[in-house]
């Protein structure tokens, strides 16, 4: 747990990572008054809102983990983690566990914003439906934390940021693209298109294949990655 709560610290430690979570905020609190502002009455609503406000930690998270995994590499702090904390995989799963911490926390943030928002809206002569089906809220921490630990993972992997960053953005867009122009990759692209197979987790009701196809993608861009990245941290010599 100490490990958590230092891994947790440090991913604000740096200016890239305070940034980040500014921006994260900013973003969550930009995309509220967009639809107060410009949204259609019916549109001001908590679930429009939550929906919404989760555009910036989706896009902005998983970066904020591939920082926390090339943190020791890039900064050149490995030798006194690693000496401090002999035991590699106890780093890795304390970063992993506060991946997943702040995944939570950002959910809980955006729907605290929501409600906010959508009192604002009431007061203004919005909707102000607070109507969400209850399925919807853990999917989307779910995509959450999916894309984070894709992007851990990615960190993990290449333990370089500039690299993990880049690769973790062109990569699967890449794969996507190819999977939709080649006809021979269209069946394969359906279980494998990460950015597809989460589209059903914005949905009050996801299938049996639904799910199915996204555990593929994820086993693929997500535990594939860690495992390589936990096993490439463990093996690589400290200088």
């Amino acid at each position: 747990m100490r490990l958590t709560l230092v891994e947790l610290r440090k991913l604000a430690d740096t200016r890239a990572g305070l940034w980040l979570l500014l921006l994260i905020g900013l973003g969550s609190v930009g995309t509220a008054a967009i639809l107060l502002g410009w949204g259609a009455d019916e549109e001001q609503r908590f679930a429009d809102f939550f929906a919404f406000g989760l555009l910036p930690p989706t896009v902005l998270l998983p970066i904020l983990g591939i920082l926390s995994m090339t943190g020791e590499w890039s900064q050149r702090t490995a030798l006194t983690t690693f000496a401090l904390v002999p035991a590699r995989l106890r780093v890795i799963g304390a970063k992993v566990a506060a991946g997943a911490i702040v995944s939570v926390a950002a959910t809980a943030a955006t729907m605290l914003l929501s409600a906010a928002a959508n009192l604002i809206a009431i007061a203004a002569g919005g909707d102000g439906g607070w109507h969400v089906d209850g399925s919807l809220i853990w999917q989307s921490l779910l995509t959450e934390l999916l894309f984070v630990g894709m992007g851990m993972g990615f960190g993990a992997v290449l333990l370089n940021s500039p690299l993990a960053i880049v690769a973790y953005f062109a990569v699967p867009t890449l794969w996507g693209v190819l999977a939709e122009s080649i006809r021979a990759l269209r069946t394969v692209g359906e279980w494998l298109n990460i950015g597809i197979t989460t589209e059903p987790l914005s949905t009050p009701s996801m299938t049996a294949g639904e799910y199915g196809r996204l555990t593929v993608s994820a086993l693929v861009w997500v535990l594939l990655p860690l495992l390589l990245g936990a096993w490439r941290m463990f093996r690589k010599e400290v200088s």
